[in-house]
C-alpha cells in the first residue's frame, strides 16, 4: 500500500497559536522568562509562572497586567521535588489541567575563576541550571503523557557549545543541559512531546545594562566592543529576538522538531570572528 502523505494544503498559520493551552514559565518573574512568557500569552497561552520570592511574584503579576496578561505566580523552588510535583498539582486545580508546555528558564551564574571557586558553588549552578530542568520535567512530563502531547522548552545558553574563563559551572550545566533535552527527545518523542532549546546569545536585559554603559570619554564599554565585534548582526540581542522561537517551538508548528537547540544569537556561533587590522 503507497504511503499516506499530509496534503500541505491543510497547512494554517493557526498552527503557530497557543490558545487553550496552559505553559509553565520557569523564574519568569523578570528579564527572559518575562518576555517568553509574555510571547507565549500573546499567541494565546494561559501563564503560570514561579519564584523562591512571593515579592517578586506580586511585582511580577503586576507587570503582566499592564500588558493585559492574567499570569499566575507559584512560590516554588525548581530545586525541590517536593514543591515542584505540588506546582504541577495546583496549576492542575487552578487551570484544570497540567501543563501542555514547560519552559525551563530558571538560571544563575556565578563567574568566578575555576581554581577561586568553591565546590559548594558549583553544586550550585549546577543543581538550578541542570538539576532544576530535570525535576520539573520530571514533573510535568506524566500530564503531558496522559494527554498525549507536549511541549518542553530548555533555555540553553551558547555556553552549551562554548567555554569562557570564569564559567566553568555555567557552561558545564547548560552542557548538560542540552543532552538532556535530547535524552527526553528520545525517551518521549513517542508519546508526540517535543523538547527543544533555545540558545540565547549576549541579550540586553537591566542585568546587563552595566555591561553596555558608555565610558567617560563617551566610548562603548569594552565588553560591549568584544560582543558588537563577535556578532555579525553588530548588536546586542533583545529578548523580543526570543519570542518569536519561543512561541514556535512551543506551538504545533514545531511538531517534527524534537532535540534540537536553537540558537538565537545574531550569529556568533557561526561567526569565527574579523582578522585583525
Amino acid at each position: 500500500m503507497a504511503e499516506q502523505y499530509a496534503d500541505p494544503s491543510t497547512f494554517s498559520m493557526d498552527s503557530f497559536r497557543l490558545d487553550g493551552k496552559v505553559a509553565l514559565v520557569t523564574g519568569a518573574s523578570y528579564g527572559i522568562g518575562f518576555a517568553i512568557a509574555t510571547g507565549l500569552a500573546k499567541a494565546g497561552a494561559k501563564i503560570a509562572f514561579n519564584d523562591r520570592d512571593q515579592a517578586k511574584i506580586d511585582a511580577a503579576v503586576e507587570n503582566y497586567a499592564k500588558d493585559g496578561i492574567e499570569a499566575r505566580g507559584y512560590v516554588a523552588d525548581v530545586t525541590s521535588e517536593e514543591q515542584m510535583q505540588q506546582l504541577v498539582k495546583d496549576v492542575e486545580a487552578d487551570f484544570g489541567t497540567t501543563p501542555d508546555i514547560l519552559v525551563n528558564n530558571a538560571g544563575i551564574i556565578k563567574r568566578t575563576p575555576m581554581l577561586e571557586m568553591d565546590a559548594a558553588d558549583f553544586r550550585q549552578v549546577v543543581d538550578i541550571d541542570l538539576n532544576g530542568p530535570f525535576i520539573v520535567s520530571k514533573a510535568v512530563l506524566p500530564g503531558m503523557i496522559a494527554k498525549g502531547h507536549g511541549k518542553i522548552i530548555n533555555i540553553c545558553s551558547m555556553m552549551s557549545e562554548l567555554g569562557r574563563e570564569t564559567v566553568s559551572a555555567y557552561a558545564a550545566a547548560k552542557g548538560g543541559l542540552k543532552m538532556l533535552t535530547r535524552n527526553i527527545c528520545s525517551e518521549f518523542g513517542e508519546h508526540n512531546i517535543q523538547c527543544n532549546g533555545i540558545g540565547p546569545g549576549y541579550i540586553a536585559t537591566p542585568q546587563t545594562a552595566p555591561l553596555r554603559e558608555r565610558q567617560a570619554d563617551g566610548s562603548r564599554h569594552p565588553f560591549d566592543s568584544f560582543i558588537v565585534a563577535k556578532t555579525p548582526a553588530a548588536r546586542w540581542g533583545t529578548p523580543i529576538d526570543l519570542m518569536g522561537t519561543a512561541v514556535f517551538l512551543a506551538s504545533d508548528a514545531s511538531n517534527f522538531v524534537n532535540g534540537q537547540v536553537v540558537y538565537v544569537d545574531g550569529g556568533i556561533l557561526a561567526y569565527i570572528g574579523k582578522q585583525p587590522a
